[in-house]
């Protein structure tokens, strides 16, 4: 590869989706976009996680988690694509961007966001570095849903509008459960070499068919949160989400084939079964979008 495609490669642009679309459904849910504030949120949920990937590769290379053996693509710092000391600087640098454009919207907002964002890298960093990694603990998948669902859903909401509505509390929960199933997904993947290497995440702790169990379940809670959203509006006006949110049913048949393919796929098999998931989330998000902003 070449020097930019190496880093490219590094940031994981298949799972990108998963710090971008929370940002345009909760935009789209506060009805309203101040241009500037939409595109500095776009960088603060791009910037933690390419420096989330990257402090993962770091952390995983240099720990020895990321070996040979690895059913994934190659990671910069186990392969040698890049030093440990590159990955590590350009994951700072990543977060560093995410800094000064979450800076810049609690100057614009509050400055209560400068505490939050503080927490969000503390987490980010915590993941796999640190003494005791949460990954390890099988707490990552909490993480992801607090960050990239409920957090970034919320939170791109409330620097429009400088208010939080019931309906991106509500966009926020099926947005933090497809982050959910798009780790799940890799960690399924990684659960032989994770385990060998003592990582015990999640996927590890349940075991391959209860994971694969818990990943359709996490899937069709997805869309169990948009009807149920919906029922609440019906029942209590402006306390749920609006009928059109149901446009992101439509997305529907892209979740048909990484579900089924979760039940026998093995080792590289299941690298479709995390780019389907990740797409099926840009979709449902697209839709959901649509769905909040005509409403």
């Amino acid at each position: 590869m070449s020097g930019f495609a190496v880093w490219v490669h590094g940031a994981r642009p298949r799972t990108l989706g998963a710090s971008l679309t929370p940002v345009v459904v909760g935009t789209a849910a506060a009805g309203e976009v101040i241009p500037w504030r939409f595109a500095a949120a776009l960088l603060v949920g791009l910037g933690l996680q390419v420096g989330v990937n990257l402090a993962n590769d770091f952390h995983d290379g240099v720990r020895g988690v990321d070996t040979s053996d690895r059913l994934g693509p190659p990671r910069l710092t186990s392969s040698g694509m890049a030093s440990p000391r590159a990955v590590l600087a350009a994951s700072l640098l990543a977060i560093l961007a995410a800094a000064f454009a979450g800076l810049a919207l609690a100057v614009a907002t509050t400055l209560w966001l400068l505490p939050l964002g503080a927490l969000a890298m503390l987490a980010l960093w915590l993941y796999s570095g640190g003494p005791r990694p949460y990954a390890e603990l099988g707490l990552g998948e909490v993480m992801v849903f607090v960050f990239f669902g409920l957090m970034a859903t919320a939170g791109s909401a409330y620097v429009q509008t400088e208010t939080v509505s019931s309906a991106a509390w509500w966009a926020s929960v099926p947005m933090g459960l497809l982050a959910v199933a798009i780790l799940m997904a890799n960690n399924l993947r990684d659960i032989p070499t994770d385990e060998a290497a003592g990582k015990r995440t999640l996927a590890v702790r349940l075991g391959e068919q209860r994971t694969r169990t818990a990943y359709r379940a996490v899937v069709a809670a997805t869309y169990v949160a948009v009807a149920l959203g919906v029922v609440v509006e019906a029942l209590v006006d402006g306390r749920g989400l609006p009928p059109l949110a149901l446009l992101a049913f439509g997305s529907v048949p892209l979740a048909l084939r990484p579900a089924r393919e979760v039940g026998h796929a093995r080792g590289r098999a299941l690298i479709p079964v995390l780019v389907g998931t990740a797409a099926l989330q840009v979709v449902f998000g697209a839709l959901l979008a649509v769905g909040l902003w005509i409403a």
